[in-house]
């Protein structure tokens, strides 16, 4: 797996994943590589988006050796961590690849599925289909890409406890592949609090800079904030506490080429404001901080019958359109394989 950056004519197989080992041809001597990467930094990209103020928090890093270990830094980035033009921003993202949903229908209204090097939420009441899509995505992102997937493995950070390793069985017998094998290429863990979440989000850049990983799932996001920060006194710690998740995960889907999925809940507001909620009056979690953060947004909402709707509210690249799709035994699927 890549350790350093490749390229390729088209972009297509470029890697920005830069093992944090280079630095030792730039100066910096093992020890503190090592000092680095016990501090959970595994690759140059990691670095170079830390704040100096946090690097000086490694024990025996003065403001002289973080400096030396930030201009190393600069030496082993692209152009110098510095400015580049529209068209070589065009080349890099070449590489950005998209994970079917399961339903073509769905698929259609995201230019064939969720956007890697991106975060994607997805949120709606119960029994919509959230946690089914989850599982659906975990199968399809390792199939080859003629088939919508990306070919690679899975993380999961499960906060409510409804990952099911049977529902992959089901699913890969859908696909036609083996489901002990989908299973093993599932990286999971159940997170208990929010410190918890995102300490488990940091321990995955060891095993995101293989660069054997396409697809990041959190179901959900906003649990483990919603318990552990109580009324508005406590609202400007949780939302500076979900900013902070919220930058890594958007961080580690650029830098390791990841489609992260993220699953939010509803709460009703009859008096929310339109950009958010949806025609009841239901709004997603987590306020502008959570909106901002999300380059996709679905809503997702009861249909006729068994069917489901998938509606675009926000995307940099896909119009506000809406689908249907239905929930079966192999995971999400068009309404006429019902």
């Amino acid at each position: 797996m890549p350790a350093s950056v490749t390229s390729s004519d088209d972009g297509e197989n470029e890697s920005l994943i830069v093992d944090i080992d280079q630095l030792q041809s730039h100066g910096i001597n093992q020890a503190d590589i090592m000092k680095l990467k016990a501090a959970g930094f595994y690759t140059v990209a990691a670095v170079h988006s830390q704040h100096s103020k946090h690097l000086l928090k490694i024990r025996g890093f003065s403001e002289v050796k973080v400096e030396k270990v930030k201009e190393a830094v600069r030496k082993c980035l692209p152009n110098g961590g510095s400015f580049i033009t529209s068209a070589d921003l065009a080349h890099i993202r070449k590489r950005c690849f998209r994970i079917s949903t399961g339903s073509k229908q769905w698929d259609s209204i995201l230019n064939e599925g969720f956007q890697s090097c991106s975060i994607n939420e997805v949120y709606g009441e119960f029994r919509c289909g959230k946690t089914q899509l989850s599982h659906t995505m975990a199968v399809i992102a390792q199939l080859p890409k003629e088939k919508g997937g990306a070919e690679g493995r899975v993380a999961v950070i499960d906060t409510e406890g409804t990952w099911r390793p049977e529902r992959i069985v089901q699913i890969s017998e859908r696909f036609g592949i083996d489901s002990n094998a989908a299973n093993e290429n599932i990286l999971y863990v159940r997170a208990e609090n929010s410190e918890d979440q995102h300490e488990q989000l940091c321990g995955l850049a060891e095993p995101f800079a293989s660069g054997q990983y396409r697809l990041l799932i959190i179901d959900s996001i906003m649990t483990h904030f919603r318990n552990d920060f109580h009324g508005r006194g406590e609202l400007n710690e949780r939302q500076g506490k979900l900013g902070q998740h919220l930058r890594k995960l958007s961080q580690m889907a650029e830098e390791f080429n990841i489609t992260v999925l993220i699953i939010n809940q509803v709460q009703s507001d009859p008096g929310a404001s339109a950009l958010f909620a949806s025609a009841d009056g239901r709004k997603p979690i987590g306020g502008h901080v959570l909106a901002h953060a999300s380059t996709t947004r679905i809503l997702l909402r009861k249909g006729r019958g068994e069917e489901r709707v998938a509606k675009v509210i926000d995307s940099p690249d896909c119009a506000e359109k809406e689908a249907t799709y239905i929930i079966t035994t192999g995971g999400i699927n068009d309404p006429d394989k019902a």
